[in-house]
């Protein structure tokens, strides 16, 4: 047993749904089934009632319910006691935070010369066990996570920048409406590599009561902006900081009409660490930071 099959374990509890509580943990639902599978072998017995419909809690799950979360807790409280006093900030992020991130801790610096900053860089999951264990004083995410002893901070809000290819119908166009864009493929890395990403867009398809038309999954080897250009008649989406880092030759660029493909961009701290006036001035510049875009439209 570890903690990860705790986590997984209380996020099936709430959500009552595999699938709902793997989006919310950023892993597929085949993942979190099998851990969610050895944790009752290794518990020998079940831990839920599952069916084609709904999924409960055994009797034996409920019982666990308020044990894991004591023991996350404690978890967290372990690693808190253990840390050694440091005159350090360390953001764990990924690359796509890097630009803003940089303008922040330069910021800062300014007014805190003795305190050393630094951008570490960590996958999502790794991000957040790195706050939770105190490896990281702040992860930097786009969407929310529910884990004892974490809290978030909301940062900001980014509108996912469409990129199709300049011969694309739609190239023209500075905005696009989702109905504009129903007839044409999206082309997106697999699922579980973008939960956040497809069920942002699908959500806001389903809220015009239209569905994406998917294309063919992105390889990992391959990008999206370079399959784009091949399939002239597709779509994808960037993050801003990504799309203004990105060559525009051959590409479009364009926002949707409403403001719908939008996603939030928070910072990941532990519930239970003082925040200290450096930490403070770091989380308003990430704020300020925040709120640059890339330019939409075709390419000038």
């Amino acid at each position: 047993m570890d903690f990860r099959q705790l986590r997984y374990f209380l996020a099936v509890s709430e959500e009552l749904s595999f699938s709902k509580a793997a989006q919310k943990c950023f892993i597929s639902q085949s993942a979190i089934s099998h851990q969610i599978t050895r944790l009752e072998k290794e518990l020998d017995t079940s831990l839920f009632e599952r069916s084609t419909r709904v999924v409960r809690l055994t009797p034996a799950g409920s019982r666990l319910v308020p044990i894991a979360q004591q023991v996350l807790s404690l978890e967290a409280q372990a690693y808190a006691v253990a840390r050694e006093p440091r005159n350090r900030i360390r953001i764990a992020a990924n690359m796509t935070f890097a630009s803003q991130s940089l303008d922040a801790i330069a910021h800062v610096r300014e007014q805190y010369p003795a305190i050393d900053i630094e951008f570490v860089i960590k996958s999502f999951a790794d991000r957040i066990d790195a706050v939770a264990g105190g490896d990281a004083d702040v992860a930097l995410i786009r969407g929310g996570v529910d884990r004892p002893g974490l809290e978030t901070v909301e940062l900001g809000i980014e509108d996912l920048v469409i990129v199709t290819s300049s011969r694309h119908p739609l190239s023209a166009f500075s905005t696009v409406d989702l109905g504009d864009l129903a007839p044409y493929p999206l082309l997106l890395p697999p699922r579980p590599s973008q939960v956040l990403i497809h069920t942002v867009i699908e959500d806001a398809f389903r809220a015009v009561g239209r569905r994406v038309q998917l294309g063919p999954s992105i390889a990992s080897d391959h990008t999206a902006t370079l399959d784009v250009i091949t399939n002239p008649r597709a779509w994808t989406v960037l993050y801003p900081s990504t799309a203004a880092e990105t060559p525009r030759t051959g590409l479009a660029y364009m926002r949707e009409a409403r403001n719908r493909l939008s996603v939030p961009v928070c910072g990941v701290v532990r519930s239970d660490a003082p925040r200290s006036s450096a930490m403070s001035s770091l989380i308003l510049a990430l704020r300020r930071s925040m709120t640059s875009e890339a330019p939409p439209g075709p390419e000038d």
